[in-house]
């Protein structure tokens, strides 16, 4: 890699770094290529970006933003994942990690915060957004529903009380 491509690679990551939503360190030590084909498809199908970072790279590009604290993460064979979505990563990662033994996830931050790998893993369990918008739907709905049913059920309950008397008062 000659000076040209160096200078572009930091200011690509210095852009991952200021505008990503969420960033994700790992370490991909000894994965075969198929499942680093496997881990890609699951990024991309997530909507999330995976790239093997050369560290010295990497902390030249994160120190001018507010993720600079993952600096220290960065050491021996490192990837990093972003999204805007500031799930994604997370639940990509903890999950790949979780099935398989030799991706590790180290630290992750947002724009705000430096993320403990505890935390990330809280985070990944979380549901999604689509999810909450139908459970939160869903407790709407209901009572609608409950008050529809009370206001029929008056009108039902004296049709069958009619009916079980043969319509006849006598």
């Amino acid at each position: 890699m000659n000076r040209e491509e160096k200078k572009l690679a930091v200011e690509q990551l210095e852009k991952v770094f200021s505008q990503a939503g969420m960033v994700v360190i790992t370490r991909p030590k000894g994965l075969s290529v198929a499942e680093v084909s496997d881990l890609r498809r699951r990024m991309r199908a997530a909507g999330v970006r995976y790239q093997v970072a050369k560290n010295k790279l990497a902390k030249r590009a994160i120190a001018n933003t507010n993720m600079q604290a993952l600096a220290e993460h960065l050491k021996g064979p490192t990837a990093i994942s972003w999204a805007d979505d500031m799930l994604a990563p997370a639940k990509v990662a903890v999950e790949f990690a979780e099935e398989n033994e030799k991706f590790t996830v180290i630290a992750a931050a947002t724009q705000e915060n430096i993320i403990s790998k505890e935390n990330l893993q809280q985070l990944a369990r979380l549901p999604s957004i689509e999810v909450v918008r139908a459970k939160i739907l869903g407790l709407l709905q209901a009572p609608a529903q409950q008050l529809v049913r009370l206001l029929q059920e008056p009108g039902s309950a004296l049709a069958r009380v009619i009916k079980a008397g043969g319509g006849n008062p006598e």
